[in-house]
């Protein structure tokens, strides 16, 4: 069984992040394909994973799918997914981990092998912090060890927490003999940017890392998706709308007021959340002027509209949806929401692509790895 993987060529950078949901994916996402740009062949893989689809039977991570939808990486993709955490798996690894943990790394070797081979560079996805996965003795830190990569680490925008997180996982990365590449700041505000890098690089450079750069904040990275909503709350299709898949949330409406009120509110990008026995409203916006401003329109409390309405929103181009929540519900649960990027959102993913390339300095990690030769 393999231990370490037996190729030693292809150049590893593996990102990691102070905490979930600060980025991992969208730097993942956008330096691939600044690299791929520069006509270098590149590999993804996530070593770990937590959240997961089920590909052919397989349980492949939800990162995993999207890179591969995105750029069509070619790597098998249980390759670039070797393990995912399910809800029994750290159980089953301390009740017997010693026989476990080889297996483990043997499998997690293999995998990269196959994910690596003939590519100039492979990117590594870590999960969470620099912490997450020691129960099992995978940490990221040990897998970057395991895995020979170099390391990326991600933080969300502002000064003085991020870089007390940031500390906190240089520590972890370095005890085990882990090289940093530098630290990313992500979610910056457009109009603090200066400010943040002019700090942030001082303070890390008294730690002894580099800047590689700060992504701005974008507004359309941080909009859900139709699909993702309806999907999150369980919702029922009442019609068969096509648009459900890219239409992206802007504003939300409750609509509570007169069907006027309501149709004088609707804008670009948004969800009109109402009744189902509020005719007045849904028969305003099927034929309103403003229906094509709308991403959809959510009918809450499970009340179905009447029959001859029901015919009217079968036949519209609005996507609607039933839910069994009332509105304050909806909007609660929208709020808790982690809006990713989805592998049909290819407006965000242009997005990202064009920040990544603008904002981060690919000769400075370029450059790294030559000097490493």
């Amino acid at each position: 069984m393999l231990s370490i993987p037996r190729n030693n060529s292809t150049k590893r950078i593996f990102i990691a992040a102070t905490r979930m949901n600060d980025g991992k994916t969208t730097t993942s996402l956008g330096l691939y394909s600044a690299l791929n740009d520069s006509q270098k062949k590149i590999g993804y893989m996530k070593p770990v994973g937590q959240r997961f689809v089920d590909i052919n039977g397989e349980k492949i991570d939800e990162d995993c799918f999207l890179l591969n939808e995105t750029f069509d990486v070619a790597t098998p993709i249980e390759a670039m997914s070797p393990i995912v955490v399910h809800k029994d798996f750290t159980r089953n690894y301390l009740d017997n981990a010693q026989t476990i943990y080889p297996k483990i790394v043997n499998r997690l070797c293999r995998a990269f092998d196959r994910a690596a081979y003939e590519k100039d560079y492979i990117i590594l996805e870590g999960t969470g912090h620099a912490g997450v996965g020691s129960v099992f003795n995978l940490s990221n830190a040990q897998v970057a060890k395991i895995l020979n990569a170099k390391v990326i680490i991600v933080a969300s925008g502002g000064i003085g927490r991020p870089i007390d997180e940031i500390s906190l996982n240089k520590a972890l990365f370095e005890k085990v003999g882990v090289d940093i590449l530098g630290v990313i700041i992500n979610k910056v505000e457009p109009g603090k940017m200066d400010f943040i890098k002019h700090y942030t690089s001082k303070a890390l450079n008294a730690m002894g890392l580099n800047l590689l750069g700060c992504i701005p904040t974008h507004p359309r990275l941080s909009e859900p998706s139709l699909s993702q909503i309806t999907s999150e709350i369980n919702a029922e299709s009442l019609n068969s709308s096509s648009n459900t898949q890219t239409n992206k949330i802007n504003k939300v409406i409750i609509g509570a007021k007169t069907a006027l009120g309501t149709i004088d509110d609707i804008s670009d990008r948004t969800l009109i959340i109402t009744s189902g026995d509020r005719e007045d409203i849904i028969q305003a916006c099927i034929k309103s002027n403003k229906a094509s401003l709308l991403s959809g329109i959510l009918l809450t409390n499970a009340i179905q509209p009447k029959d001859r309405v029901l015919e009217e929103i079968q036949a519209s181009s609005i996507p609607f949806f039933l839910s069994n929540y009332n509105s304050y519900s909806l909007i609660s649960q929208m709020n808790k929401m982690n809006i990713k990027t989805q592998p049909k959102d290819q407006d965000k993913i242009s997005i990202i692509k064009e920040i990544i390339k603008t904002n981060i300095d690919l000769s400075e990690i370029e450059r790294a790895f030559q000097v490493s030769l």
